[in-house]
């Protein structure tokens, strides 16, 4: 009986585990989008106040390229997180579904029941007088 609430809380630790981890790379892509939008818009101020707009000009501003080269590091690094959480989503579905067998195999032999998401703690009663 043990040995069934440890198989299901370990495959429940593993899917939130997943869950964990798909939840803080969502938040990371976030971050490098709005960090995306504040250099787009200092590429543009830049450019403006030089009065210069292509980068291959010989007069273009460094702050500008400078400026790019962050732009397109941070392009980069969204597309390798995209990657890691589409990976991570696959491996949080996965962990789902084993753990759905799990708690299936246990309600069909009885043995254990699924563990409630919130820990009870009961109040010790006092005596009215």
């Amino acid at each position: 009986m043990r040995s069934k609430d440890s198989i299901l809380r370990f495959h429940r630790f593993q899917f939130e585990e997943k869950q964990q981890q798909v939840a803080e790379i969502d938040l990371m892509i976030g971050e490098f989008n709005r960090k995306l939008g504040d250099i787009d818009q200092q590429i543009e101020a830049e450019e403006t106040r030089s009065g210069v707009a292509d980068p291959t000009h010989f007069n273009y501003s460094m702050t500008a390229k400078s400026l790019r080269s962050r732009h397109d590091n941070l392009v980069k690094s969204i597309d390798d997180l995209t990657a890691q959480h589409d990976a991570i989503k696959a491996q949080a579905d996965e962990a789902e579904a084993e753990l759905r067998k799990v708690e299936l195999m246990a309600e069909k032999e009885g043995g254990a029941q699924t563990m409630p998401d919130v820990d009870v703690i009961e109040a010790p009663m006092i005596a009215s007088r």
